[in-house]
């Protein structure tokens, strides 16, 4: 009778999956980032559901990939020649079970309602991970800053604002920066919010400059924390960074100090990129350089074989799959490795993946990886060290006080290590140990049900 009800309670949770994610789909038509996480992420919930079949009762599932709110507005503004344009602004606040909405803000040309829902979706489970008390949100706008004149920046952003801040603050919706979204949009978003609240809410909005309520550390988080989470996973197999070639796609923030902190573990980059193409330099990457190129003059990566003896440059950015590495760190946007790219990583002797990007690996790549034995750190663990900072962030705003640069270091530091380890024993109680894909989500899954389930159907 015990198997029986057993496999009474397998087959509902599964039916359940299928049916919530045919419910997506539906709903949420021609949305392909967003139906991508809402299949990866649920359908590693099963084992969850049959363990905890109130959660198919109170019909978590269905309301958790339901945005509480989503709101999408125009944004004109004025350019240097004196034409108006006009561009799109999103804001989709996911959940709030556990704190306010807490995500970034994307400027680029790809930006649309999939790709802000699928971002706004992960952020929930990464947000639950870092064991802070913030909720899962995401927001942006098809706006493309590059090219544009600091004064055409700050009209869209002041024009952005200007209906952004109808519907945040600092105890509900605080968002950050993300791709096209530095220290420099940011500045230009909180003067417009203060402006028009008439009110100095340095918690409206992380990122900030250090001389306004912003974080030492901030810049540096989500490549270092990359870093931080893959290192607990090497170590927990006896092994280390150190000698071993890293590849990492991009040249942000994220992949320039996840290249950063590698480095001082041991690890030789070999190669980064752009999205123009990459290039390889058998001798190490001179960080410097490109810190030079990209933070400083804001310019293509190409630039860097003028300067850099042996160095070599090659057009498109896929190809950079095909250098051979230890570990590969995609660093740029989601769906950089798809299943082509995986055979050639494994082919190629690459044993770890670590995931920087929001969700950059296909779930094919994924698949393959865990067939072929890889060790992969999961973007919702292994990328929350950004948002992680943020919040630590807001909580210095809201004590009017500043750590050193070592007190959020250590901080940070500490918070991937619990990650690492909740996913470790989230993939091990559930039956998949070293799957840590499975279990940060999980993990983080966990933790936001309880609490919905805590506040009643709302």
């Amino acid at each position: 009778m015990g198997f029986e009800v057993k496999d009474t309670i397998e087959i509902q949770a599964r039916e359940t999956i299928e049916r919530v994610i045919e419910q997506v789909k539906v709903r949420n038509i021609g949305e392909s980032e967003f139906h991508q996480t809402i299949e990866e992420v649920l359908h590693s919930l099963e084992p969850v559901l049959v363990k905890h079949p109130e959660y198919i009762k109170q019909n978590i599932l269905e309301r958790i990939v339901e945005p509480e709110r989503q709101i999408m507005f125009r944004v004109p503004w004025v350019d240097d020649n004196g034409n108006i344009q006009v561009n799109r602004g999103f804001r989709v606040q996911f959940n709030s079970a556990i704190g306010p909405y807490k995500g970034g803000l994307r400027f680029h040309p790809s930006v649309n309602l999939s790709i802000i829902k699928f971002l706004g979706f992960e952020q929930i489970f990464k947000n639950s991970l870092t064991g802070l008390p913030i909720g899962g949100g995401k927001g942006g706008s098809d706006f493309n800053p590059k090219g544009k004149s600091d004064n055409e920046i700050m009209r869209f952003c002041q024009s952005f604002m200007t209906e952004l801040c109808r519907h945040i603050g600092p105890d509900v919706d605080v968002p950050a920066g993300d791709i096209g979204v530095g220290p420099r949009e940011i500045g230009y978003l909180f003067g417009q919010y203060k402006r028009l609240r008439n009110s100095y809410d340095a918690g409206v909005l992380t990122g900030k400059g250090l001389t306004y309520g912003g974080s030492l550390v901030r810049k540096e988080a989500t490549g270092f924390g990359v870093i931080y989470f893959v290192d607990e996973m090497l170590n927990y197999y006896g092994q280390s960074f150190e000698n071993k070639r890293v590849v990492i796609s991009g040249s942000g923030n994220v992949a320039i100090y996840a290249a950063e902190k590698a480095m001082v573990y041991g690890a030789k980059v070999v190669a980064m990129s752009d999205s123009s193409g990459y290039i390889v330099d058998e001798d190490g990457i001179d960080l410097n350089l490109i810190k030079q190129i990209k933070e400083s003059e804001r310019k293509r990566i190409k630039e860097y074989v003028a300067r850099k003896e042996g160095s070599q440059y090659f057009e498109g950015q896929k190809g950079i799959w095909t250098v051979k590495c230890d570990i590969a760190l995609p660093c740029a946007t989601q769906n950089d490795i798809n299943l082509d790219d995986a055979k050639i990583l494994v082919e190629n002797g690459t044993t770890v993946i670590g995931e920087g990007a929001n969700m950059p690996c296909t779930r094919e790549a994924v698949e393959y990886f865990l067939e072929k034995g890889l060790l992969i750190a999961p973007a919702k663990a292994a990328n929350a060290g950004g948002v992680a900072t943020s919040a630590l962030e807001m909580s210095q705003n809201s004590m009017r006080i500043s750590w050193t640069f070592e007190e959020v270091d250590e901080k940070l530091h500490e918070i991937m290590k619990n990650i690492f380890k909740a996913s470790k024993e989230a993939a091990e109680e559930y039956g998949f140990p070293g799957n840590y894909v499975i279990g940060a989500n999980i993990a983080g899954f966990l933790k936001v049900a309880d609490a919905m389930m805590s506040q009643g159907i709302i």
